[in-house]
């Protein structure tokens, strides 16, 4: 009757937290267990007494400052100075751009929305198609989620106790190796469509735009730089992003006050709560599916169709593109966490590394497919075009993500070469 219940309330669209905790205590009710009720509460609390949780909040808290400081506008101004001159430059400065701002917001949705502002009407002036520019932005935002920092790295760290700040360093070459294939997406799709010429800056103009965006660039050398040097944790590095974003914001750009500050932290607390509360509620579910010890019979299961990790690996993609269209990437991460990965580490020998940048990215998918699709509809919102006509530009970025799954699914070395 549980996963009744839990199918029942999914499909309902009763947020996940809800659909969690709701499915807990009506499996301690069915189980006539009432002590298991004393433990409810406490479990709950444990899922959210991590140290690591406190990045998501200062990651949130570091892309709400670089919105409103002007340092989205300077970034992309800079990555015009590299690949403006080329034909396509501009769909180039949006990938360039989106790159800088992975290694700076950690939300695919909120990078989207951002970029999707700033670069849609930019490039539609200059004679691109609407819908050819809205997929562009929509594709970088799938950067978020490996270029490190990631929300999705730090629920995933959390979940499989792993250190956080290894789990960026393992997303940087699958970062690179995507952001390369989109470059060369773009310029199969420019070859045919013979997008406009772009114009190179000159010199003065170039120089400017670099000096402007310098201070720009400590945040993402502070997060990324911290961890790699062993400086910072992930959480004191998107501390000390934070505060350099709002210094930078009022003491060089001068685009946003103190005063301001009351309306960030609100939103920040909002969608950090969000979060925050859906992972306490994961635990108890997880401590439920541990129990019942759901993992062992899964893996007793899927052990009887392959012994080979590639081929288990590509069943999850498989089964995971799918949870992906219908549930929100980090509520599905939280569901799949504790029922797949004892079964990746003991029965197949999979690196924890490789199996969560594959899941990571494997999830994030669902933010740009039909039904759910979250990132394609913000991409609508924020471009004015149509969720279908960006879709149908989209697929060429999506066949490319899916052939990286496959080369990250076959070689671990991808994910694990730097740790």
């Amino acid at each position: 009757m549980t996963p009744i219940l839990f199918l029942v309330l999914l499909f309902a669209s009763v947020p996940i937290a809800l659909v969690l905790a709701l499915t807990a205590l009506w499996y301690i009710a069915e189980s006539g267990n009432n002590v298991l009720y004393d433990s409810f509460a406490q479990q709950m609390f444990s899922g959210v007494e991590n140290y690591g949780l406190l990045a998501i909040p200062l990651f949130i808290l570091t892309g709400e400052l670089m919105n409103e400081g002007g340092m989205t506008a300077r970034l992309v101004r800079a990555a015009r100075v590299f690949v403006g001159g080329f034909r396509g430059g501009l769909a180039y400065i949006n990938l360039l751009a989106n790159m800088f701002m992975a290694a700076i917001i950690g939300s695919a949705a909120s990078q989207i929305a951002v970029m999707s502002r700033a670069m849609v009407p930019a490039m539609t002036k200059e004679g691109y198609d609407p819908g050819f520019a809205a997929a562009t932005t929509a594709a970088g935002g799938l950067l978020a989620p490996v270029i490190p920092p990631s929300m999705l790295f730090v629920i995933y760290g959390v979940l499989a106790q792993l250190p956080i700040g290894d789990l960026f360093i393992a997303g940087i070459i699958p970062g690179l190796i995507m952001a390369g294939s989109f470059f060369v997406v773009i310029a199969l799709i420019g070859l045919k469509q013979q997008f406009p010429r772009g114009t190179w800056m000159t010199r003065p103009e170039a120089l400017r735009a670099l000096r402007n965006s310098l201070p720009a660039f400590l945040i993402p050398l502070a997060i990324v730089g911290g961890i790699l040097f062993g400086i910072a944790t992930p959480t004191e590095s998107a501390a000390v992003a934070s505060l350099i974003a709002f210094l930078v914001g009022w003491l060089i750009y001068r685009e946003i006050s103190p005063r301001d500050l009351g309306a960030l932290f609100i939103r920040t607390a909002t969608n950090s709560s969000l979060v925050i509360f859906m992972i306490a509620a994961a635990n108890v579910f997880g401590w439920v599916v541990i129990y019942e010890e759901l993992p062992q019979k899964l893996a007793g299961f899927i052990s009887t169709v392959t012994s080979d990790p590639f081929t288990f690996l590509l069943i999850v993609n498989v089964c995971l593109l799918f949870v992906g269209m219908l549930i929100d990437g980090i509520a599905a991460l939280i569901l799949v966490t504790p029922i797949l990965l004892p079964i990746a580490m003991n029965t197949y020998d999979i690196d924890p590394y490789q199996f969560g940048v594959v899941i990571c990215l494997n999830l994030v998918l669902g933010l740009l497919t039909p039904p759910v699709g979250v990132g394609l509809y913000i991409a609508s919102a924020m471009s004015g075009v149509r969720p279908f006509t960006i879709f149908v530009a989209l697929w060429p970025f999506l066949l490319a993500v899916t052939l990286i799954l496959i080369l990250l699914s076959y070689f671990p070395i991808l994910s694990t070469a730097l740790i």
